[in-house]
């Protein structure tokens, strides 16, 4: 547990240019750009018990966010 956030911009800081763009001309890699931002909120609340969650299920928000941010890095390859 790091009580640290995983922002995007943290992330792929030398992305962060990409990510806009690819934000703004294609859907789906929004889509999951905001899922990302939402789980990664919500799995800092959990950590920090600001909104306390089991344990299992925090474990299974952070393997959909590291799902999510691979797609993401997939995605962000394949325009590199």
């Amino acid at each position: 547990m790091t009580h640290t956030p995983h922002e995007l911009a943290e992330e792929f800081p030398d992305r962060v240019e990409d990510i806009s763009a690819l934000k703004q001309s294609d859907a789906h890699f929004a889509t999951l750009v905001d899922k990302y931002h939402e789980l990664n909120r919500a799995i800092h609340r959990a950590e920090t018990n600001v909104e306390p969650t089991e344990e299992l299920h925090e474990v299974e928000m952070r393997k959909e966010r590291m799902a999510l941010k691979d797609e993401i890095a997939r995605m962000l390859s394949a325009t590199a």
